[in-house]
């Protein structure tokens, strides 16, 4: 059952042939190892959760703290009474940026497992309800493969958004206007770097797990969580590469920019160029002193006109010949 209000998100008993039972804080007070796994998850926030985490969980202090840390990075920390895991993934919650990774705080022993959020996390509410269908896990190992196997299928979606994302940007590179892209592209930069600051340590850390002597973990567990690793590893070298496309990318657009400005000052200084002895022609003959030719002769402006003409002509020729056109 759900008590958020209380600090308690659900917590199931989880006895043989996947059998659960949902369960209060009254159930979670009276609970004996011999009846089951138990999985707990509170809210972080909570004031009646971190009451209980503080005198009824039986947990050491550092392993508290652990669970309560804010921004920490994914990471791992066998002790004597369990496991502490760390891990991240992306926000799914309406309205947040899933570059915005939400933390999943666990410890996980043989008969007991305690996890903590700050914010809704959607692979743990997977859990939940394949829990409340008969469907979930059984034992603590699959509790833990599957948490991190929903949230590295989290992450492979988004990275593959973002390959996306970057495909259409190179498809459409020489129609665009830079001034549309060039937001696009510094936006798929920024939540590649945010994305693989949390993704490159939760790699190694699975990574790490694998080779831990856990008990509860068995060789099936051990595989799995092996591949999700590996999956983790393929999804960061991803997102490197999706940076680097990105950036040649932006090296395109910043190098058809200086092409384009080129151009126009190509274009502007033979423009200057045609027209600075017309100017000076014009200039010379317009200054207000006495010996001005052709002042007496009715076709004088007729004459010059023409012969400005032909000095155009003559000067766009010209430039043609030497290649400058």
């Amino acid at each position: 059952m759900a008590e958020v209000s209380s600090g308690l998100v659900y917590a199931h008993r989880i006895t043989g042939d996947r059998r659960t039972s949902a369960l209060a804080w009254a159930d979670i007070d009276a609970w004996q190892p011999e009846q089951g796994l138990l999985w707990v998850h509170l809210d972080a926030a909570n004031e009646t959760a971190l009451g209980w985490l503080t005198r009824k969980s039986g947990l050491s202090p550092m392993i508290r703290e652990a669970l309560l840390e804010q921004g920490t990075r994914p990471r791992s920390a066998v002790s004597e009474t369990g496991v502490l895991i760390i891990i991240r993934g992306v926000n799914c919650n309406p309205g947040a940026d899933p570059e915005d990774m939400v933390a999943v705080r666990m410890f996980i022993s043989d008969r007991r497992i305690i996890t903590m959020r700050r914010n809704r996390v959607m692979a743990v509410q997977d859990i939940h309800e394949a829990l409340c269908s008969g469907n979930g896990p059984a034992t603590a190992g699959e509790f833990l493969v599957s948490v991190v196997d929903r949230i590295t299928d989290r992450i492979g979606e988004i990275v593959a958004d973002i390959e996306d994302r970057v495909a259409e940007i190179e498809d459409t590179i020489v129609s665009a206007e830079t001034a549309a892209l060039r937001p696009r592209l510094a936006e798929l930069r920024r939540e590649s770097i945010s994305l693989r600051r949390y993704i490159a340590p939760q790699r190694d850390m699975l990574a790490r797990l694998t080779h831990e002597r856990i008990a509860w973990l068995t060789d099936s567990d051990r595989t799995l969580l092996r591949e999700t690793a590996e999956r983790t590893a393929r999804y960061v070298e991803d997102i490197d590469a999706a940076r680097e496309r990105a950036l040649i990318s932006q090296e395109e657009l910043n190098n058809r920019l200086a092409e384009r400005m080129n151009r126009a000052m190509y274009t502007l200084s033979i423009v200057a160029a045609i027209f600075l002895p017309l100017g000076l022609l014009t200039g010379l003959l317009g200054i207000n002193v006495g010996g001005i030719p052709g002042t007496e002769n009715p076709k004088a402006f007729l004459i010059v006109t023409v012969f400005l003409v032909v000095l155009a002509i003559v000067l766009v020729g010209w430039f043609r010949k030497i290649k400058w056109l």
